[in-house]
Parts: structure tokens; C-alpha cells; sequence
């Protein structure tokens, strides 16, 4: 991984320097949770280690973190979703769609981004990564025209719970799932979205715990039903 530093023709030593910021290095626990799509891994964490500050895609405070938490923090979770086709609405860097494409060939992901920046690099790594099982439309989720079909939704980092339900649940199947990444709020997320989760047949919400002694983040997934 490289060092990402200022550049410049011309060094005025009048001025501080700003400190180096360095890409974390890959933790063991990347080989463990990605096993023979480790190459596939690195190359997407790379890209975006090099390009993402100024494509804006994250920010560069995330480069130190890169791994921990924002990449892992989204493997981790793969194997909670069902084979079949699952969207990721507000996809942004491709975390976690990119991710979990490269962890579960076996699902048809569906990566709806609105913004144009962010759908040409979902694109470019889509082709860049040899990935065959990724769809990425550019549409904001409420502008979804297929109905009611896919079999689960995720999303992370894109609002909270009862602002996220009207975009996420009217695109999901009867039975089908909603699994949201989620910080150290989401019981208090599912609490204060009573009224939604009733108005959009959303059943069972609860968190779960993931990566307890495999990652120094473990990550919160906040999951539940539809249930029409």
C-alpha cells in the first residue's frame, strides 16, 4: 500500500508541513474472512486507498482505517444474506456492495447509487475487478421501477433507521430481508422507528453482533423481516 503525501513542484519551508497519512496495513483478518478473493480485495482497497480522497469517496482521515473499518467492517457481514438478489441503495465507494460481491459470487448484487461520480467509479471497479455478479443503476431508491422483488436490502452509513425504512422496505419481497450496517445506536434506531416499521410490515428488528474476536471493530448489523 502506499503513502499518500502532499505534492508539489515547489517546497516552501516557510510553511508547516502536513504529516504524512498512512494506508493501514492489511490485518490478518483479511485473509481469514476473504480467503481466495484475497487478491480481489486488496486490488479494490488499493484503488480506493489511492483514489478515493479525491474522487469523494471517503475522507482522508479513513485512509488509516481503510481496512478495519470500512472494508472488513463490511465482509464481515456476508454471510448473512440469502442467495439470490440483493440491492445495496446508497452504494457510494461500493461499501459494502463491492465488498460483499467479491465475498458472494453466488448473489446477484444490485448497487443503486444516485450520484454520477460514484456510478462511474462502481462501474470502473465492476470491470476492473472482473465481476460478473454485480448490477449498478444510477437511481435514488424511491425511484426503484421494479417493485417489490429483491430479496434482501443493505445499506450503510446512509441515515437512520426510520428515515431509511420507506426507501429500503418497498423494494424487498414479501419475506424477504433488511440488513443495515449500523454504528453503536441502532437498538436506540430501532426504538425511535416504531410507527415505520409498522407501516411498512417490517418485523423481527434486532441487532447482532459480528466479528467478536476476529475484528478490533466488531460490526452491528441491524436485521429484520417484511412480513405483507
Amino acid at each position: 500500500m502506499p503513502i499518500v503525501t502532499p505534492s508539489s513542484d515547489v517546497v516552501d519551508e516557510s510553511v508547516p508541513r502536513e504529516t504524512p497519512v498512512t494506508v493501514e496495513a492489511e490485518p490478518a483478518a483479511a485473509v481469514l474472512l476473504f480467503g481466495g478473493e484475497i487478491d480481489r480485495a486488496r486490488r479494490f482497497t488499493e484503488a480506493l486507498a489511492q483514489h478515493g480522497e479525491e474522487r469523494g469517496l471517503i475522507g482522508p482521515l479513513e485512509l488509516p482505517r481503510l481496512w478495519t473499518r470500512h472494508v472488513l467492517n463490511s465482509a464481515i457481514a456476508a454471510p448473512l444474506f440469502p442467495a439470490g438478489r440483493v440491492g445495496d441503495v446508497g452504494s457510494g465507494a461500493g461499501l459494502p456492495g463491492l465488498v460483499l460481491a467479491i465475498m458472494r459470487p453466488d448473489i446477484q448484487w444490485v448497487l443503486i447509487e444516485p450520484m454520477e461520480r460514484r456510478v462511474a467509479w462502481l462501474s470502473e471497479q465492476v470491470e476492473e475487478l472482473g465481476l460478473t455478479n454485480v448490477d449498478v443503476v444510477r437511481a435514488r431508491a424511491e425511484e426503484w421501477s421494479e417493485g417489490a422483488t429483491l430479496d434482501a436490502v443493505t445499506a450503510r452509513a446512509v441515515s437512520a433507521l426510520r428515515t431509511l425504512l420507506p426507501l429500503t422496505a418497498p423494494l424487498v419481497r414479501d419475506g424477504g430481508e433488511l440488513i443495515f450496517l449500523k454504528g453503536r445506536n441502532a437498538q436506540a434506531e430501532i426504538e425511535a422507528a416504531t410507527k415505520q416499521l409498522r407501516k411498512f410490515h417490517v418485523v423481527d428488528a434486532h441487532v447482532e453482533l459480528l466479528g467478536e474476536g476476529v475484528l478490533s471493530e466488531p460490526t452491528r448489523a441491524l436485521r429484520a423481516r417484511i412480513s405483507r
